[in-house]
């Protein structure tokens, strides 16, 4: 039986964070960690960022990965990564896993200069703002991703940029499948309505 640390995922994300910025690697959190911080608080067990990167920079997001003792969870990372745009990595020592999410469009490039830097640990980590976190999700659309957006809602509410939520789920309706974006968005915002 294999024994593991209980997962520290505030020591992991410190890390991530000074790692990444060493190996010029731009990028923000995205999924559970950030629902935590902007949405209401629920469990999760790893960790989703997007780089600011293509595939073709997997050398040096392996090297990162080899720096933080992760360990890629395909056979073929590289293959694997210029195929589904997606590195998924274990940290053996607590377990958890880490998916690391290539990106370079017009969208995601804003979302992370836009990010919040949150202070964890002593290292600067970026974090996608909450407007950003609503897209994410209503863009995924699973029930689970649809509940996380609507906690954000319900915790940032009036303080949300509607005018900047409208804009880019009207442009992602473009996509074939995305084209209800602008609706699930309307719904939330009624939502708050009394």
């Amino acid at each position: 039986m294999v024994s593991r640390r209980t997962p520290d995922f505030g020591a992991l994300l410190a890390r991530m964070g000074g790692t990444l910025d060493r190996h010029g690697l731009p990028f923000m959190l995205i999924g559970g960690q950030a629902v935590l911080l902007h949405g209401e608080p629920r469990l999760t067990q790893d960790v989703d960022l997007t780089l600011g990167v293509g595939p073709d920079r997997i050398g040096d997001v392996l090297s990162a990965c080899e720096d933080l003792e992760l360990e890629p969870v395909p056979d073929d990372p590289e293959a694997f990564a210029r195929r589904t745009f997606v590195l998924p990595a274990l940290d053996p020592e607590t377990g958890i896993r880490v998916d690391l999410i290539f990106s370079t469009t017009k969208y995601e490039t804003e979302a992370i200069r836009r990010a919040v830097r949150v202070e964890i640990g002593g290292a600067d980590v970026p974090f996608a703002t909450a407007e950003d976190l609503i897209i994410h999700k209503l863009f995924a659309a699973r029930p689970r991703d649809l509940e996380d957006a609507a906690g954000v809602v319900r915790r940032k509410g009036a303080d949300l940029d509607w005018g900047y939520l409208r804009t880019w789920c009207a442009e992602f309706a473009k996509t074939e499948g995305r084209d209800g974006m602008p609706a699930a968005l309307e719904m939330l915002r009624q939502e708050l309505e009394p």
